[in-house]
């Protein structure tokens, strides 16, 4: 059975704020941990009222420390947001407290608006258009000593020098990063969960055209994909509600907490909502868990993806949780004591 993970972006609700929202990150990555779940990512955003998932190195340590098996990764780093050298030495040392267990996903976007990027890369060096291929470029040759002499930064070294780069993995809602990730042999992570582009024609794209490297000899494709399992359709649909106005609000700008399902279903919906719902639920999968299995087994037959990571963006800790049990038992990972 194909291997299951996390994406996690910590929801802030109308209930929860961003403070308790990190602590429940923390157990549930010690529930799928328990439940065998294979990797835990956590996201970058910023000045979003409904992510509190703001600093992913941070997390990554945390809930490295208070797991014992998962790979605990970024889902990823946003790298335009930041100076590649930081990325490197942030990443070696988690790598050295926990060898074998973290994952670098690096990103293009910024994970926000225009003005938040400007003030996250204010004060670095400037640099005009989409720079994400010449920040990547800079962190491989960092780690690989790969500037000529009389460069400035021939002896740059990211330190702790003596511990690797964990696995890099480049995330992707379109073709770009997947042309990129199969050209330079690296993993691939497509956002299914949110990305208009096709994510059969990306994933099955990064097969084809995949060249081996060192870091991979065979091509190795994750899946993004939303979900909402409940033990009926019913109490499925019930707790997608949250998302629905989620997704209604935020194609308006808006980015408030989750409400809650009650909150949603009165919630005034214009025909124009009602419509964007309709799209955006050709994406997110609900319902019980043969439901939710049935078309996550199509997805993965459509795209020939290698795992699946999945997000559940719900109001309630406890529904989200129950989520994700629902998909263990259904997948079939094995249980860790």
């Amino acid at each position: 059975m194909v291997p299951l993970s996390v994406l996690d972006l910590s929801p802030v609700t109308t209930a929860i704020p961003g403070s308790a929202a990190l602590h429940n990150s923390i157990d549930l990555a010690r529930l799928a941990d328990q439940l065998g779940y294979k990797r835990y990512w956590v996201a970058e955003h910023h000045n979003l009222a409904n992510i509190a998932s703001s600093a992913p190195e941070i997390m990554i340590g945390q809930i490295a420390a208070a797991t014992s098996q998962i790979r605990v990764g970024s889902g990823g780093v946003m790298l335009p947001n930041h100076a590649p050298l930081m990325v490197a030495e942030r990443f070696k040392v988690l790598e050295a407290l926990f060898p074998g267990r973290i994952d670098l996903g690096l990103g293009r976007a910024p994970g926000t608006d225009p003005v938040t990027s400007y003030a996250l890369r204010a004060r670095q060096d400037p640099r005009e258009g989409d720079d994400f291929l010449e920040r990547f470029n800079e962190l491989l040759l960092l780690e690989r000593g790969g500037y000529p002499q009389g460069h400035p930064f021939r002896n740059v070294r990211a330190v702790p020098a003596d511990v690797p780069l964990p696995p890099i993995w480049l995330l992707g809602s379109s073709g770009y990063s997947a042309e990129l990730a199969a050209a330079v042999g690296m993993g691939f992570a497509f956002a299914h969960h949110f990305a208009d582009h096709d994510a059969a024609s990306a994933m099955l794209s990064y097969r084809q055209h995949f060249k081996p490297s060192a870091a991979l000899a065979e091509p190795y494709a994750i899946l993004g994909v939303a979900a909402i399992a409940a033990d009926s359709d019913a109490e499925a649909e019930r707790i997608a509600l949250s998302a629905d106005l989620h997704f209604a609000r935020r194609a308006k700008g808006e980015y408030a907490p989750l409400a809650s399902p009650e909150e949603a279903a009165a919630y005034p919906y214009a025909p124009v909502d009602r419509e964007r719902i309709a799209r955006h639920r050709a994406r997110l999968i609900v319902g019980k868990i043969d439901t939710v299995k049935s078309r996550l087994l199509t997805l993965v037959e459509s795209t020939r993806a290698d795992e699946l990571i999945v997000t559940t963006m719900v109001y309630d800790h406890g529904a989200r949780r129950h989520s994700y049990e629902l998909l263990a038992q259904a997948f079939r990972p094995t249980a860790r004591g």
